[in-house]
């Protein structure tokens, strides 16, 4: 369980523990604390007092663990949240609070010791990104968890959430939340990305999301509109990627659903565009409605699990290409979708609104 070749573990119920076949020599390990692994089994669904006490420890030994790795992050005039994940100081956090490669960053301690740090790589097109801090570290080393994998994630699962939100506030400890892991999105055998209900606001984006064995199992990445709606990126792309971030390599500029959000600036000063009001998703024949938002022009008319194959005659085949059509049209403006309902294709007509762009 230390540092070297990452070690594969044994699967417990309801945790997230496969890891990829391969993986490299890395300063990361896998297994969980004994501390934490020799409590009791949780179960997703408690039915009685001593399975909640189970939860309740749980919990109670994860956030002991995870809590002095827990870093806010500032980048110039940014903050957000971050994870040592290594004693040497490698801190993953998402690629929108690292930015480009080779930036000044201040990691800061929950106790309000801060240190000095490198912006590492970015893989901007899923958003995760790395940070190395440069202090020299103390004897035995910086705090740091193990890593998890998405992979074997279950909706339903118990996940903790943590970071600063609103930014780093001195005598404050990261702000911990419990919540269900709500869909794991996969292409192919990769995890996409983690959708959970863990409450976030601005500045926890980049903070760790770990399972009840205490291992790191995400990033937050996109904060929803909604608390049934935040995203994190999966642990496993970082393992995947992880020599190209920590050679501080930026790639994949092309904008995503997962990394476009509601900025500082935006709230100040909102941008107003069109609004459908549909969470888009990829599928293999189009755009898939993941979510439609209540009070929205598409209420009534499209069902989650519709998938959008045109606008306005134009084929659509994933998610950003919906997102970015919807984008050049204008409030009020008609559009006319080829929508695949189970088996049947219809046409439906709706007319933009106007709102603030999210």
């Amino acid at each position: 369980m230390f540092l070297g070749q990452a070690t594969p573990t044994t699967p417990r119920s309801g945790t997230s523990t496969t890891q990829p076949a391969e993986m490299p020599t890395v300063p990361y390990f896998t297994e969980p604390r004994p501390e934490i692994s020799a409590l009791p089994q949780v179960p997703n669904n408690p039915k009685s007092a001593d399975d909640l006490r189970a939860v309740q420890d749980r919990v109670e030994a994860v956030v002991k663990y995870s809590l002095p790795a827990t870093v806010g992050v500032l980048v110039e005039d940014g903050q957000g949240s971050g994870v040592i994940v290594s004693k040497d100081g490698y801190v993953l956090t998402a690629g929108h609070v690292s930015g480009d490669p080779n930036k000044d960053v201040t990691v800061v301690f929950s106790n309000g010791t801060r240190v000095r740090a490198k912006a590492l790589g970015a893989n901007n097109g899923i958003d995760s990104g790395m940070v190395k801090i440069i202090t020299p570290a103390p004897a035995g080393g910086y705090p740091y968890v193990p890593l998890g994998s998405a992979k074997s994630l279950i909706p339903g699962q118990w996940a903790i959430a943590m970071g600063h939100p609103g930014g780093y506030r001195p005598g404050r400890p990261p702000v911990v939340r419990l919540g269900r892991v709500l869909r794991i999105s996969m292409k192919g055998n990769d995890p996409q990305y983690i959708q959970t209900d863990c409450p976030l606001i601005n500045g926890d984006s980049g903070g760790p999301v770990f399972d009840l064995d205490g291992r790191l199992i995400g990033i937050n990445s996109r904060i929803g509109v909604t608390t049934n709606q935040n995203l994190h990126v999966p642990i496993d792309t970082f393992v995947q990627t992880w020599t190209r971030l920590a050679d501080a390599e930026k790639w994949d500029d092309r904008p995503s659903f997962l990394t476009r959000r509601i900025t500082p600036r935006d709230r100040q000063s909102p941008p107003i565009g069109p609004l459908l009001g549909v969470v888009p998703d990829d599928s293999p024949k189009g755009a898939l409605v993941f979510r439609v938002r209540p009070g929205t022009p598409a209420e009534g008319r499209l069902l989650e699990n519709d998938v959008i194959t045109r606008i306005n005659g134009q084929t659509v085949r994933t998610a950003e290409e919906f997102t970015n059509t919807i984008a050049k049209l204008k409030p009020d403006d008609v559009v006319k979708l080829d929508v695949l309902r189970g088996s049947q294709t219809r046409q439906v007509e709706i007319r933009l609104a106007a709102a603030v762009s999210n």
